[in-house]
């Protein structure tokens, strides 16, 4: 198994990741539905615990008892964490001024930005990849959150497949605002995509946050996906930063949720079950390897589809639409209001 989801606290473990699928739709339905809950999730919230997180590292840094126990410094202490919560972000507040038109959002150069936005988080993610493979080639290697991480091939196989993924984005400028105001929607990024990405940022979470991937890997890339294939046609990628943002702001703010018992849940590298391995500790490289190759072979797939599709149809993938005649586009064009 990918995961050690068996034992006394495989009740607590599915039962977590299933609360944690159903709040991350919840939550996203309030983000997207209205104006109040969109500025709630995505500014107000945020706005607080940025202040709560520089309140929280001042003290550590004096050395204050109050903010060297409080168990949100472990995980907001590293360039990841910021740079994956507010990149998001970014995402977010930039998908809004889309989605109602507002300040640049109404500018045609502006459409460029989701591209530009989902590249730099890809990136982020692929940095991770290569950085644990330099750190720990084929050993273990102590992350900033003390969490052992196994390095190798599979780091480079998967931060191959996440430049791989930005390749296979297309119609860069097909981006509009729903009829209803609700979703900034890609109608171009279709299911194919959406499946490779799905695979590689599982296989990124696997690799890199093997101690949280039941949830971040799983829970978290399959709300988003749910609601783009069901309800919200075209708009997967503002459900993945609503998600994402949402999910790092809960994770980093109370990480003791998914690190300790009994909603802890392992990948299947800890064959002897501990979090922070010494160097000649047992490692299941299996699974790593497993679901890296997949993400490369998906993410290839993705690349030969969009080119073989933009030479027949003599387009450009990126300034030009190409999956046009699919019905997924289809049902995506069906609910644009504007295209300007």
């Amino acid at each position: 198994m990918f995961f050690q989801v068996y034992g006394a606290n495989a009740g607590y473990q599915w039962l977590g990741m299933l609360l944690v699928l159903v709040c991350l739709i919840l939550l996203n339905e309030f983000t997207r539905r209205s104006k109040f809950g969109g500025i709630t999730m995505l500014l107000v919230v945020p706005a607080i615990l940025t202040i709560y997180y520089v309140v929280l590292n001042v003290g550590a840094a004096a050395g204050a008892e109050w903010a060297l126990n409080n168990p949100t410094i472990t995980n907001m202490n590293s360039w990841f964490h910021y740079a994956k919560l507010y990149a998001a972000l970014a995402g977010c507040i930039g998908f809004m001024l889309i989605r109602y038109q507002w300040g640049i959002g109404k500018q045609k150069w502006f459409r460029i930005y989701p591209f530009l936005i989902l590249s730099i988080n890809i990136l982020i993610a692929v940095a991770s990849d290569f950085e644990s493979a330099i750190k720990g080639w084929y050993q273990w290697w102590i992350s900033s959150e003390g969490v052992g991480l196994y390095g190798g091939w599979h780091n480079i196989m998967n931060g191959v497949a996440g430049i791989l993924n930005i390749i296979g984005i297309t119609g860069w400028l097909g981006i509009y605002a729903s009829k209803d105001k609700r979703d900034m929607l890609w109608p171009d990024m279709i299911w194919i995509y959406i499946v490779a990405y799905d695979i590689w940022n599982f296989a990124y979470t696997y690799n890199c946050l093997p101690t949280h991937s039941w949830y971040c890997g799983v829970a978290l890339l399959l709300a988003p996906t749910i609601a783009a294939f069901f309800w919200t046609k075209g708009a997967w990628l503002a459900n993945r930063a609503h998600t994402l943002a949402i999910w790092c702001m809960f994770a980093q703010t109370f990480p003791l949720f998914q690190d300790t018992a009994p909603f802890l849940t392992l990948s299947a590298q800890y064959v002897d079950g501990v979090i922070a391995p010494a160097a000649n500790a047992a490692v299941n490289a299996v699974p790593m390897t497993v679901v890296s190759a997949l993400a490369l072979v998906a993410n290839l797939v993705l690349c030969v589809v969009v080119f073989v599709r933009a030479a027949k149809a003599k387009k450009n993938p990126y300034t030009n639409e190409i999956f046009t005649d699919t019905k997924d586009y289809q049902k995506a064009m069906a609910r644009v209001g504007s295209a300007e």
